[in-house]
């Protein structure tokens, strides 16, 4: 008789409270922003969550790394075992909402940071949700087939040479925003917007 193996089980077990709970941790980071409540969007977030961050440029794979990260910084700040969270979490690809939330973190702890501000990931995420044209999709307005195409219109990189209709529009750049990965277009947006 083969012997089972109690540590999955238990990871099964935990899978559905797991994943609902990284989803709200996630939200978290977006949520204290009082333009734009999290309650009003959720079906996008969690549309967003469904989907594969794929990217056409090799450095955006860094993107993806800052997205599965979350869900080891998620278990360090809840105390999960990380092999939980490989079994849990770490059995599907980057989503679009890990990549943005993380490149908003990212955005906000690496180079934004300013206690007389205080935080501002919220607004960064928000700004790229704007960016995208995805600020009608609340849940009493959201269309699925709508945010399909907005998304894999992104991830085509099929937006304008100044990226309205990606993340981030830089107007002032002289690049087309298409051909250079989502870091640099961040930097550029950032530079454009504090000058």
């Amino acid at each position: 008789m083969a012997r089972k193996d109690k540590s999955m089980g238990l990871a099964i077990k935990k899978r559905p409270i797991v994943t609902e709970l990284y989803f709200e941790w996630l939200c978290q980071f977006v949520s204290d922003n009082p333009v734009y409540p999290v309650s009003s969007y959720t079906k996008l977030l969690s549309k967003l969550h469904t989907i594969k961050f794929n990217y056409v440029l090799p450095m955006d794979g860094n993107r993806e790394e800052d997205g599965t990260d979350l869900r080891y910084r998620f278990a360090y700040e809840h105390d999960y075992d990380e092999r939980m969270i490989v079994t849990v979490l770490d059995d599907r690809p980057c989503s679009v909402l890990e990549m943005m939330v993380a490149l908003a973190v990212r955005c906000e702890e690496h180079i934004m940071d300013d206690p007389e501000i205080g935080n501002r990931t919220s607004e960064w995420f928000w700004g790229m949700i704007k960016n995208l044209g995805l600020m009608s999709m609340t849940d009493d307005n959201f269309s699925d087939s709508y945010v399909d195409t907005v998304i894999t219109r992104f991830l085509d990189q099929d937006y304008e040479k100044n990226g309205k209709g990606g993340l981030f529009t830089v107007d002032h750049c002289g690049r087309d925003l298409r051909t250079v990965d989502i870091w640099c277009q961040l930097c550029w947006y950032l530079d454009e917007i504090s000058e």
